[in-house]
């Protein structure tokens, strides 16, 4: 999720999502969560915070990395197919 994105940042587009979701049922009626990681060049002390407090599940600083991006991919399936 950019968090600099015109019309809605990503702190409020990740709100609506969040809404959303409280409103909606997975499979077998259990609740679902969309995964979202936060991508901004915003890398001062306290962005990361600030985007996890805003119900982000992870954050990446810009310029985004491959590598950084992929093992943040593997991390939250790895997580989905353990529960």
């Amino acid at each position: 999720m950019d968090i600099q994105m015109p019309e809605m940042d990503g702190m409020e587009a990740t709100k609506e999502i969040r809404n959303w979701e409280s409103k909606m049922h997975g499979r077998n009626g259990k609740k679902f969560r969309i995964i979202i990681v936060a991508m901004t060049a915003h890398a001062m002390k306290g962005d990361r915070k600030k985007c996890i407090e805003g119900n982000m599940d992870d954050y990446i600083s810009k310029p985004i990395k491959r590598e950084l991006v992929f093992k943040a991919v593997e991390k939250w399936v790895l997580r989905r197919e353990n529960l």
